[in-house]
C-alpha cells in the first residue's frame, strides 16, 4: 500500500493530517509509512492534480476525490463530526483505510 500526503509549506493544517493518518494507520495495524509529496506552485499543482492541503492518496487514488478543472496551491477543508476542518479526523482515515486494506 501506497500512502502519500501531498502539501505545501504555507497550509497550516498539513501537520495535523500527518498526525492523524499516522494515528489511524497504527490503530488499524498497518505498518505502511507515509510519503510526503511537497507541491511546490500551481504549475506542478496541476500536473499532480493537487486538491488541497493536506491530500491523502492510497495507490493513487484521492481519499476524498472531487472533479475540478483547476488545480492551484490551496488548504483544503474536511466535512468532519466537529464541522469544517483542515484536516480529517482519525475516525474518517480510519474509515478510508479500511477500504485499501491488503491492497
Amino acid at each position: 500500500m501506497k500512502i502519500e500526503l501531498l502539501y505545501f509549506d504555507g497550509c497550516p493544517s498539513w501537520e495535523n493530517g500527518l498526525k492523524n493518518i499516522e494515528a489511524a494507520l497504527q490503530e488499524e495495524g498497518l505498518s505502511a509509512s507515509v510519503e510526503m509529496v511537497k507541491v511546490m506552485d500551481d504549475k506542478n499543482a496541476a500536473q499532480l492534480k493537487f486538491l488541497g492541503s493536506p491530500s491523502f492518496r492510497i495507490n493513487g487514488h484521492d481519499l476524498w476525490h472531487e472533479e475540478r478543472e483547476n488545480y492551484s496551491l490551496s488548504c483544503r477543508v474536511y466535512p468532519t463530526p466537529e464541522g469544517i476542518k483542515g484536516f480529517p479526523t482519525v475516525a474518517m482515515l480510519r474509515a478510508q483505510l479500511k477500504q485499501f486494506k491488503g491492497a
